[in-house]
């Protein structure tokens, strides 16, 4: 259960953020209860905790300490400002406006920046939900001052969180998703006709899944490590045991079919199941693949403290023989393949294990298993701690930063907000006001503001139906309202990076319970949110289309190129390296490849939305994220094998890889010019393929495995996957060049 728990929940960041949350409200609650404050005065309190919790994004304890320190006098001198104002209705407009503007520029400045504007933004909002006067201001400043503190005892004593922890709990869960991906893999074996459609879901989920965790674990990398050495080390891994994974899961997929596997097949939702079906035979070979997959799973699971002792250790001997040939059972060669990518993996977990959990007991190894310890020994020393700093990027200037153009659009839609609100009511206005902030958090495109508007209201929506069955319920029973607050607040943060609309469900239905505990609750009042939404976030809408518009076709163009100029480095930094030249830093490489897909992704959302009308666009935009990662799958691929070729014998440089490979790379760059600029006249090369492009025996016959097929293959669908992704994007093509 706890793997599973490590799985659902990657480093247990999202447990962790609710339960300090729910920690520090409860903490301030008790502090105040104790001190005998008024109801409204709790109120305070609990929100203000909330906002001192969930706003500080550091991962360094130090620098999170400095944040909440000097959040303190922002949120005195805010709550100030909001008792001082509130009977001054323009200038108490004018100023809330000036302070969003500031709050949403002061992102340019890091998480700094952003904690104190979310901190100033959110205690206004405070003192306008408690109604806060100026003759009560002593008492709300004793209030949020026990609030941050409460905060900060639950945020370094009660539930501290270091990134060396944080990063520990993530490689466990890559541990765990790795293990759930095997086990798909393995019921994929068995799979009849009926349900083979359902477990190539799971295949594709779990593949998807661990690839996520591994760009979180990449991200900690510097902050949970204190060795640059180590932390090249610890990526270097997890890309091989991701890319070991993922090439198990193809060659099974083609063992079961009756041609060879495409990869976009793991990458396409509802792309359908290959030719064939079922494995050609069931004999001892497919009883010892399904008994290997289980065995390798649980080598994956297991930690070395758990893994100690002879049988698992003979476990562990017979999966990396498989990287013999003469050890492979007799059977199709397909089948072949397979307990191949299973010595591969089981060596990818060995140097997983080994850079995880330090040296290991040696006793009972195999040759196979003392050559792979030798191969990885060799690949540790050739990694180098020396790295380059590449000169940042020069950030666009005036309005063409992002964040000056969202502080414009922010304000001109919470200038549209307040007179709007106003209109429904003099009273609950700022909720519009709060809508509009909101959807402009984690956006950057008409299109993602315009789906997250349309989360928020259907969120809000359900959460005034709970909320007026919860008022009804609850009553006027103060502290089980309170409880069932903490509940809400930390079923909030828990769901909050699955589903925005669960998140606006818990926050709605937790303001209907803090009305009732306000005494103002009405289901009028819970109505008029619904209203005050939807116009706050029509008006964050209005104002990210007409005010310096960032278009989602724009944007996903703009980061559509990126990945292509991503993948074109790794893509030409391998074959230097495989041709026999340096090809750089090809694990950073990968990883900017990686992060560039990860945002190409969360901006196609409102493209691939189910509520887009337009069905074939939103098909084309699937089609063409899922080739990008097929091309990201060979591009990692090859780096991690070109990687190899200092220390590995069976790698051999071959010089002509360089000008076989060169139409790869000329036809990504022309894709992006194409991308970057219609008008581009650049087209893609066609030709024969790769491996015909190379004389027989160019390429030395390995000693182990058969490594150099391998990097053939790779080159070859990446290829074929670069000249699929011109189709949909319209880029033509022509007859190769010659080339040297």
């Amino acid at each position: 259960m706890w793997d599973r728990l490590a799985a659902s929940d990657p480093g247990l960041l999202r447990l962790t953020a609710g339960l300090r949350t729910v920690t520090a409200i409860a903490l301030t609650l008790a502090v105040l209860a104790a001190l005998r404050v008024p109801v409204s005065q709790l109120v305070a309190g609990a929100m203000a905790a909330m906002v001192a919790t969930f706003a500080i994004r550091e991962k360094q304890r130090g620098p999170q300490a400095v944040t909440l320190a000097l959040g303190l006098p922002v949120a005195l001198a805010s709550v100030s400002l909001g008792a001082l104002l509130s009977q001054r209705v323009v200038a108490g407009d004018l100023f809330f406006v000036v302070l969003i503007f500031c709050a949403v520029y002061g992102r340019r400045f890091g998480d700094r920046g952003t904690a104190l504007g979310l901190i100033g933004f959110q205690v206004y909002f405070l003192s306008l939900f408690v109604r806060a006067a100026v003759s009560g201001l002593p008492e709300l400043y004793g209030v949020i001052c026990v609030a941050f503190a409460c905060s900060a005892a639950a945020r370094f004593v009660l539930l501290p969180q270091t990134p060396a922890g944080t990063l520990d709990r993530l490689r466990r869960a890559f541990r765990a998703r790795l293990a759930q991906l095997i086990a798909a893999q393995t019921e994929l074996l068995d799979a009849g006709p009926d349900d083979v459609e359902k477990v190539l879901e799971d295949l594709r989920t779990g593949t998807a899944r661990l690839h996520e965790t591994a760009l979180m674990i990449q991200g900690r990398l510097e902050d949970g490590t204190s060795d640059p050495a180590v932390a090249r080390l610890l990526q270097r891994r997890i890309a091989d045991a991701e890319i070991a994974a993922e090439r198990l899961g193809l060659l099974l997929l083609t063992a079961r079919s009756a041609e060879r596997t495409d990869t976009l097949t793991l990458h396409l939702p509802g792309a359908p199941l290959p030719s064939g079906g079922e494995l050609p035979v069931r004999d001892e070979a497919t009883a010892a693949l399904r008994r290997d997959l289980k065995a390798l799973r649980v080598l994956m699971l297991r930690p070395a403290g758990e893994a100690s002792g002879t049988a698992l250790a003979q476990v562990r001997n017979r999966l990396l023989g498989y990287r013999e040939e003469e050890n492979l059972p007799d059977a199709a060669p397909a089948v072949q393949d397979v307990f191949r990518g299973l010595g591969e993996a089981a060596r990818a977990s060995l140097g997983l294990r080994v850079a995880l959990d330090g040296p290991q007991d040696e006793s009972d190894d195999s040759p196979a298993t003392a050559r792979s310890r030798e191969e990885l020994d060799a690949e540790d020393a050739a990694i180098e701690t020396s790295e380059e700093s590449e000169p940042a990027e020069a950030e666009p200037a005036g309005l063409k930063r992002p964040t000056t153009r969202a502080a414009v659009q922010v304000a001109v839609g919470s200038l549209l907000a307040i007179a709007g609100g106003e209109l429904l009511s003099g009273q609950r206005w700022y909720w519009a006001v709060l809508t509009c902030w909101i959807v402009f958090i984690n956006t950057a495109s008409t299109g993602e503001i315009l789906v997250k508007g349309y989360r928020r209201l259907l969120g809000t929506v359900l959460g005034v139906v709970a909320g007026i069955g919860l008022a009804g319920l609850v009553g006027h029973h103060t502290w089980t309202a309170f409880a069932l607050v903490l509940v809400f607040i930390f079923a909030m943060f828990y769901t909050a990076p699955l589903s925005y609309t669960l998140m606006s469900f818990f926050v709605t239905a937790m303001l209907g319970l803090l009305y009732t505990l306000l005494n103002t609750y009405s289901t009028a009042v819970l109505v008029l949110r619904i209203e005050e939404t939807a116009l706050g976030a029509a008006c964050g809408v209005f104002a990210a289309a007409v005010v310096l518009p960032v278009h989602t076709d724009r944007r996903t163009n703009d980061l559509l190129v990126a990945a292509l100029d991503r993948l074109a480095e790794v893509t030409r930094g391998a074959v230097d390296q495989l041709s026999g030249g340096a090809g750089g830093d090809l694990v950073e490489q990968a990883r900017e490849l990686d992060q560039a897909l990860a945002d190409l992704r969360a901006a196609t959302q409102p493209l691939t939305h189910p509520i887009t009308p337009l069905r074939s666009r939103r098909d084309t935009a699937r089609y063409v994220v899922a080739l990008l990662e097929t091309c990201a799958y060979h591009g990692r691929s090859l780096a991690a094998t070109a990687e190899l070729l200092p220390t590995h014998p069976s790698i051999a440089a071959d010089p002509r890889l360089r000008g076989a490979c060169g139409r790869i790379v000329h036809n990504i760059e022309a894709i992006a010019a194409h991308v970057a600029d219609p008008r581009s006249t650049g087209e893609i090369e066609t030709g024969p393929s790769i491996a015909s492009m190379l004389e027989p025996g160019s390429l030395r016959t390995p000693r182990y495995g058969r490594v150099t097929d391998r990097v053939l293959r790779h080159l070859q669908r990446l290829d074929e996957a670069v000249s699929g992704l011109a189709r949909p994007l319209g880029v033509t093509g022509g007859p190769a060049q010659p080339r040297r």
